[in-house]
């Protein structure tokens, strides 16, 4: 089964590379790794909420933007490599979250993206991750993530 089935298979689809919102392009590879931009949560060119998670939104809310920044980031893996199909790895998760004060739930909101990575992958979908809470993202987003993937 290719990685578009199965993607497929777990009830979402892959999206269009989101076009980046200033200077940088949405992935870059070097040697056999790919890195991607920092990914918001953009559905259809817009982000279906904003705010800080713990007070605007919830942590469900959160967790559901995180597997969306995973799918922009693998949308602009693929557009890099020109096939999910090559991904052997990957490597690192880093997530941010937009926390309001006395949230401290970052890592299961960025299990969305881990979780969902996982599924799709399995074993190579196990990473390393960072999930970290900052006071603002670009353009009011709840939830950022970058990833960096293995490819042959």
């Amino acid at each position: 089964m290719s990685v578009a089935e199965r993607i497929r298979e777990l009830g979402f689809e892959l999206p269009a590379v989101v076009p980046p919102v200033a200077s940088y392009i949405p992935a870059v590879s070097s040697g056999r790794l790919v890195f991607t931009s920092g990914q918001l949560p953009m559905v259809d060119g817009a982000l279906p909420r904003t705010g800080k998670v713990g007070a605007e939104v919830s942590a469900d809310e959160a967790t559901a933007d995180a597997r969306q920044c995973a799918l922009n980031a693998l949308a602009a893996i693929d557009a890099e490599i020109g096939s999910l199909d090559r991904i052997t790895r990957i490597v690192k998760v880093v997530g941010f979250v937009a926390s309001a004060e006395g949230f401290h739930g970052q890592p299961g909101v960025i299990n969305g993206a881990s979780n969902l990575l996982g599924e799709i992958f399995g074993d190579a979908g196990r990473h390393a991750r960072s999930a970290v809470g900052v006071a603002e993202l670009p353009l009011g987003a709840p939830v950022e993530v970058e990833v960096i993937a293995e490819f042959a």
